[in-house]
């Protein structure tokens, strides 16, 4: 794997998957106008993805059903993967980690770029042991392929992961069709609606009073700053790190989320300092 790119060895050459769709242009903007990186590949749906080999970092912003293939091929060529495509459930990615750990490189799985976001999903975590009926609401443009959105299964998962000695939420009902779809237990609502962009709201229950976590994504711009965290990040990250909550140094590495720095930072720490 390439180290970080210095005046000896030039910027880390990228190839971007996905590279026609809005966060594919976004990220290629973005290793444009950086004297880090230099775009090395642009790959759309056409591509062969052998166009990729030669690269030092991948980013895969393609489909739920197109990134498994995208992911395989990157990493059996030994290539740092960085994965933008929404479908990756922690059982998705646990499906990944022996091969990843086979030829010891990194991949960063990120459900969604944009900090406020991310700090949403940490909350949520956070207050989700202090009640006991929580559900999720998300909303995305009509152009949203799947659903719930990986945010939702994220913050769900997170959720269920806090309230692991607590046993799950209490979701009467579930049985009907419009409670949603459970994810760790909490249901999760999704809308897909014109003018919008992303929304998430997290309410969380109790008696007398209700708590609401909720995130508004305006612009794709709000994706700029996660996105250099991690483009950052995946030069030192070995296995497997999800989200941006370990790179901001929210939150340690679980199993799940192995990922070391060979510098012997933690992986949170690798970003900590980049605008």
């Amino acid at each position: 794997m390439s180290a970080a790119a210095s005046p000896e060895s030039g910027p880390l050459k990228v190839a971007v998957v996905g590279a026609s769709g809005s966060m594919g242009r976004l990220i290629t903007g973005i290793v444009n106008d950086s004297e880090q990186y230099e775009l090395y590949a642009s790959l759309t749906s056409k591509s062969s993805l052998d166009e990729m080999i030669g690269a030092d970092l991948v980013v895969d912003v393609t489909l739920p059903q197109v990134s498994p293939s995208v992911v395989d091929f990157a990493i059996r060529h030994d290539l740092p993967v960085l994965v933008g495509t929404s479908g990756w459930s922690s059982d998705r990615v646990a499906s990944v980690r022996a091969l990843v750990a086979e030829h010891g490189v990194g991949a960063i799985f990120v459900p969604n770029f944009s900090i406020g976001s991310v700090l949403s999903t940490h909350f949520a975590g956070l207050a989700a042991r202090y009640f006991d009926s929580i559900e999720i609401v998300e909303a995305h443009h009509a152009g949203k392929i799947d659903s719930p959105s990986g945010t939702a299964v994220r913050t769900a998962e997170t959720i269920g992961a806090a309230r692991a000695d607590l046993g799950p939420v209490v979701a009467p009902h579930v049985d009907q069709r419009a409670r949603g779809q459970q994810v760790a237990s909490v249901p999760v609502h999704s809308i897909r609606l014109r003018g919008l962009l992303a929304k998430q709201e997290v309410f969380l229950g109790s008696t007398g009073e209700v708590l609401t976590i909720s995130h508004d994504t305006y612009s794709h711009d709000a994706y700029t700053a996660g996105i250099r965290v991690s483009l950052a990040a995946l030069p030192k990250v070995r296995g497997i790190v999800v989200g941006l909550g370990p790179l901001l140094g929210l939150e340690p590495a679980t199993p799940e989320e192995e990922g070391a720095v060979d510098d012997g930072a933690p992986s949170g720490q690798a970003a900590a300092t980049t605008p």
